[in-house]
């Protein structure tokens, strides 16, 4: 295979098949951030929620299971290999939440809306990514490293949950993380009637597998081929600003796992809106829904860089390692999105 392909082509390969998963649950599974707080917060339901429960899971089981087989060393990906900031975890959970609420969508939503054919996705896309790129490397880039500068972690213990547990009790590493996933898929299938709802259950794990095919295949690669790339999973941040890098400048650019994962996720929305018969162009009729879109896509790319992840990056990438960072950056995002969702649609009017 390393014949054949060169490891760029192989790793974007690899996002691609995942990337495609994960757009196939988005459109087929419902399976959405803000849709699972807007539902529990005002649908009276958490049955999404729980699909996240789930899928946070299955991804844990799954990656430390790699880990224990010696498969994946964790302490290399991004997540375990930079400081841990709490206040950058806060600041930029709340920011992106609130910037999620603004414009109706995380980054991985407008994706798979966009392969449904919502041109307004389209703009959030190209906004979301010029704005991570603008706080990660661009202007605004030596404020953020004033504020927020990220640095390697330099001690032999890695800030993950699960690291600092088995240092703590001297027990072996994966199994304190697949007991942790098993206990988050209890709780999440406690309620009867979710247990019940198959397809909800389908689409959860394969969301979760997609998450583990990333660290599985990419962590392969690195060990394997000819070039030191990067043991990374899905993110919906940073990568779509770098695939719109790459595609204006691909003959300069090589392929990566992050052009795949974007493109997977698009192709897999397209099928799924197929499917369902959902595809129709929709687009913006009212100038104040696009500035609201469009303000929110931009606070969402800076808290995000700021974060280190979105819904995804965090959410289920480096919840799936047990990151100190993840469970924090959700609740801020949670808080966060719960604050942009009451201005929307209460207005911060005090209830009688």
């Amino acid at each position: 295979m390393f014949d054949l392909f060169s490891d760029h082509q192989l790793v974007t390969g690899i996002g691609l098949l995942g990337g495609i998963l994960l757009g196939l649950a988005a459109r087929l599974g419902r399976f959405c951030t803000l849709g699972a707080i807007e539902d529990l917060l005002y649908g009276d339901s958490s049955q999404r929620m729980r699909m996240w429960g789930l899928a946070i899971g299955t991804a844990i089981i799954g990656s430390f299971t790699l880990i224990g087989l010696g498969l994946f060393d964790a302490s290399h990906s991004f997540y375990l290999s930079v400081r841990w900031m709490p206040m950058a975890s806060i600041i930029g959970g709340l920011m992106f939440g609130y910037g999620m609420a603004l414009s109706g969508n995380c980054g991985y939503g407008a994706i798979a809306r966009l392969g449904g054919g919502d041109l307004r996705s389209f703009v959030i896309v190209l906004v979301m990514g010029i704005s991570t790129y603008v706080v990660l490397s661009g202007p605004l880039a030596p404020l953020r490293n004033l504020l927020f500068q990220q640095q390697d972690v330099t001690s032999d213990l890695p800030p993950g949950l699960a690291h600092h547990l088995a240092a703590l009790t001297h027990l072996p590493l994966a199994g304190i993380g697949i007991v942790v996933g098993v206990l988050l898929i209890g709780i999440s299938l406690w309620d009867a009637d979710f247990r019940r709802d198959r397809k909800s259950l389908f689409w959860s794990v394969i969301v979760g597998v997609a998450v583990v095919s990333g660290w599985a295949g990419t962590a392969y690669i690195n060990a394997r081929g000819f070039e030191a790339l990067p043991v990374v999973s899905h993110s919906f941040s940073a990568p779509l600003g770098e695939t719109i890098l790459w595609t204006m400048t691909g003959s300069l650019r090589p392929l990566s796992f992050a052009v795949g994962s974007i493109t997977g996720v698009w192709l897999g929305a397209f099928i799924g809106s197929l499917i369902k018969g959902h595809f129709r162009w929709e687009a913006c009729d009212d100038p104040r829904e696009l500035r609201r879109q469009i303000i929110g896509a931009a606070i969402m790319g800076a808290g995000a860089v700021i974060a280190m992840g979105c819904t995804v990056g965090q959410g289920l990438s480096a919840f799936s390692l047990l990151s100190l960072s993840a469970p924090v950056t959700f609740l801020a995002i949670f808080a966060g999105a719960a604050l942009g969702l009451r201005q929307l649609i209460e207005g911060f009017r005090r209830t009688t």
